[in-house]
């Protein structure tokens, strides 16, 4: 009998655009006597302020003249599974065969249009999993209204508390996941009650819900991130994983490895050795440059029984593409 965890069940797939209704921001809401904003301190701010200021915001408010920002600068601890993030992510697409885009910690813009007035926060990470939607060369910040929502926003507490200020700020605009880690690299100034692993938050309606696994990345349970963000070198238990959740985004989409430029030239490398080691033994030579962009794409077209079949049966290597030209057909 499967224990009761209270998150809910992984799901095999996101759900299509639209699916879901998304909140309508509105300009005040949560209220600011509503949000907490532990290891953070409050610093008068106008609004020409904020524009000029260059430094990290947790949060800003034009209508209350206030921002808030982290006590302490990013450390190691919380800028290690933000980097190692990019590095999984990365994978994902190679497999996948198709980009994804982390656009790092750019501002996030609520405005009023009524009153010019202006709400910012700066999450830690946004993922993006069709970042042809996004504008080239993009913003400096993401505007509500204006540009796409990314697929991921992750936040890491170290020596801050989401739960108790931005991801309310995200529920309240609509934003479909979130993951909060908690690094494995303890801090003495992290905020009481917050224990390591990485919790994800999907919108349903107008309220996050717990869940054992990522909607935007089929099958990616958050144990299983938590663990790849926090190691130094990609496991081959977490590269598994990736093959897997890359190989789950790509079947939706019709693309796999051999639509990634590089995993589609090593592939035909590994065929290619195939066929020098077949040709080898047989005696029979191959050109300079072997292989070229035509063998390339005929060894990656091909399968390997195919490939072993003409190179054994072949008189020459004009005979062995001939071949799987014959077999491609």
């Amino acid at each position: 009998m499967r224990k009761d965890t209270g998150l809910a069940e992984p799901r095999p797939a996101a759900p299509p655009a639209g699916q879901f209704t998304r909140p309508t921001p509105v300009f005040g809401e949560p209220p600011l006597s509503e949000l907490e904003f532990p290891g953070c301190y409050a610093l008068p701010m106008t609004r020409a302020e904020y524009e000029r200021y260059d430094g990290r915001i947790e949060f800003f408010d034009s209508r209350e003249g206030i921002a808030w920002l982290a006590y302490e600068p990013p450390h190691f601890p919380h800028e290690d599974p933000l980097n190692m993030l990019g590095r999984l992510l990365e994978r994902i697409a190679m497999v996948r065969g198709s980009p994804i885009v982390c656009r790092g910690a750019a501002s996030i813009h609520l405005h009023n249009p009524g009153t010019g007035e202006l709400r910012a926060i700066q999450p830690d990470q946004t993922v993006y999993l069709r970042p042809a939607r996004l504008e080239p060369g993009g913003s400096l910040y993401l505007t509500l209204g204006e540009d796409p929502f990314p697929d991921v926003v992750l936040e890491v507490d170290n020596t801050t508390d989401v739960r108790k200020n931005r991801l309310e700020l995200y529920r309240a605009w609509g934003f479909p996941e979130v993951w909060v880690e908690v690094p494995a690299a303890y801090s003495p100034s992290r905020p009481r009650g917050l224990a390591t692993g990485l919790t994800i938050h999907l919108l349903e309606g107008s309220r996050y819900v717990p869940s054992a696994a990522s909607r935007a990345f089929p099958g990616w349970r958050a144990a299983e991130i938590h663990e790849a963000l926090n190691e130094w070198v990609i496991s081959e238990e977490t590269s598994a994983v990736l093959s897997r959740v890359g190989r789950a985004l790509g079947e939706g989409e019709g693309t796999g490895p051999d639509d990634d430029p590089l995993l589609r030239r090593e592939r035909a490398e590994g065929r290619a050795d195939i066929v020098r080691a077949l040709f080898s033994s047989r005696g029979i030579g191959l050109p300079p440059g072997f292989p070229g962009r035509r063998e390339q794409t005929l060894l990656v077209k091909s399968s390997a029984e195919e490939i072993v079949t003409a190179a054994s049966a072949a008189a020459s290597f004009a005979d062995f593409l001939s071949r799987l030209d014959a077999a491609d057909s």
